[in-house]
């Protein structure tokens, strides 16, 4: 696999999952009593506990797509 191809691969890569996180962040503040509802049944636990759950999940998933996927593409854009 060429330099060019896994800059490709990391680019798409990229897209990909900030899409997901922002699909993911919107229907998570769109539908907050809807979800919550659902999974602090399904969980026990109440609305304001699940809360931070949400957002922590968001914080970590974006931690994730920065250090292996925006990352990695800046790095391969800089050496071609």
């Amino acid at each position: 696999m060429s330099i060019e191809q896994l800059t490709t691969l990391f680019g798409w890569l990229s897209i990909i999952n900030i899409v997901l996180l922002s699909f993911s962040a919107i229907m998570i503040l769109a539908f907050k009593d809807f979800i919550t509802q659902i999974q602090s049944k399904l969980f026990k636990l109440s609305a304001t506990e699940l809360m931070p759950i949400y957002f922590r999940f968001l914080a970590q998933y974006k931690l994730l797509i920065i250090v292996f996927n925006v990352t990695p593409y800046l790095a391969l854009k800089l050496m071609i």
